[in-house]
């Protein structure tokens, strides 16, 4: 057996996901069957200071030769470093990953994207011309449970997929928990429910209405929207999404459209009181049945197909158990992109950079509908933009 590639990666941001997905990429990558790849973190950098660096790397079990530095800038500069990941708020990201982009790294960026579609064509066109890979760290759609339910898609086993409904909302206190300055509410910040939460929605509405289909079917959903603000900064607090899809996956007429419904929302919760009462998050319904995909949207667990009972009876229903093994779960995302890394690929399959932007482009569109705009700085293509 040969030995794994190793790809170095950088961290930039200090912050909690960082934590999460640098811990993860530490994990032993034989706990999830996975011997063609290995990852190690060669550096991290705050933009406060070495110190905090240097803590977050201790935190993780980084390995003690891991540099930690006070600026991006350093990080993107070292020469040992092969892939960087981007962990700051979404309104930072496309002036951060454009720096990585432009000193020659390679690129994994949270999730959303950018602040609009416009930032993220932008950075498609800089890694295009520099032979860069950039993906969008959309971490769930690299789970197995992902792979396994677009694969019945695709292989007809729920018929034409007429609808897909996914939810993630949080019961929270907004006032009281986030009041103006917290980065879920800050239009400064890129805040709202949308950008943060309602990502997750739509990856479960386009990884299964639009992404099994053949590339050459595959459009863009036209969309209608509501959107309510959040009274003390203008930040969506409540959006529901209803996307149409021009073809419908596995469609032996190819004459059906499928609709996807995507609800974010504040003040109300997926998960009522947190246990699992309120089950399935997401359901993705055909003309042979439907798959439910138990909360949260972003790390589910279990999911279960009910198939439609031959001459009327009773209907089959098949649980999955997917547990998640020896991590969180980002390191999925981790072990695609060093695959792509490896061997020499700009973008993943799992998530192209055409998708990554209609994806993009139908939450600038909901955010149009409903009237919210981010401040200019964050928003221009412009770089570089001090933030």
């Amino acid at each position: 057996m040969s030995s794994p590639h190793i790809i170095r990666w950088g961290i930039l941001a200090t912050g909690g996901i960082a934590q999460t997905f640098t811990k993860d990429l530490l994990v032993d990558p034989a706990t999830r069957d996975v011997s063609d790849v290995k990852h190690t973190v060669v550096a991290a950098a705050s933009s406060s200071s070495v110190d905090r660096a240097k803590k977050f790397l201790e935190d993780c079990g980084a390995p003690s030769s891991a540099a930690a530095y006070g600026s991006y800038k350093e990080l993107a500069a070292d020469k040992n470093i092969d892939i960087i990941y981007v962990a700051t708020p979404h309104s930072h990201h496309y002036q951060n990953a454009m720096l990585c982009l432009e000193a020659g790294k390679h690129v994994l960026c949270e999730k959303a994207f950018t602040v609009n579609a416009a930032q993220t064509k932008k950075l498609v066109e800089v890694a295009k011309m520099n032979r860069l890979f950039l993906m969008e760290a959309v971490w769930t759609r690299y789970f197995p449970m992902s792979l396994q339910i677009r694969k019945m898609i695709e292989s007809g086993a729920l018929g034409t997929v007429h609808r897909v409904i996914a939810d993630l909302s949080f019961n929270q206190n907004v006032e009281e928990a986030w009041g103006t300055e917290h980065r879920m509410v800050n239009l400064d910040l890129a805040g709202g429910a949308l950008l943060d939460l309602g990502i997750y929605p739509l990856t479960w509405v386009f990884q299964c209405l639009y992404h099994t289909l053949p590339k050459h079917q595959r459009k863009a959903p036209s969309v209608v929207s509501s959107i309510e603000k959040y009274s003390k900064t203008g930040a969506d607090e409540k959006t529901s999404m209803l996307l149409t899809f021009p073809s419908a996956p596995s469609d032996p007429t190819g004459s059906h459209t499928a609709h996807g419904i995507a609800l974010t929302n504040f003040r109300v919760a997926t998960d009522v009181d947190g246990h699992g009462s309120a089950n399935p998050a997401i359901r993705i319904q055909g003309t042979k049945g439907e798959i439910m995909v138990d909360h949260p949207a972003y790390r589910p667990t279990r999911y279960r197909v009910v198939l439609k009972g031959e001459g009327g009876g009773k209907s089959d229903i098949k649980e999955h158990d997917c547990p998640i093994p020896g991590g969180h779960g980002m390191f999925w995302e981790a072990d695609e992109a060093a695959r792509c890394v490896r061997d020499g690929k700009m973008e993943s399959e799992g998530l192209d950079w055409e998708e990554s932007i209609v994806i993009m482009e139908t939450m600038d569109e909901v955010l149009r509908q409903g009237g919210v705009t981010y401040p200019y700085k964050i928003s221009t293509t412009d770089y570089p933009v001090e933030l």
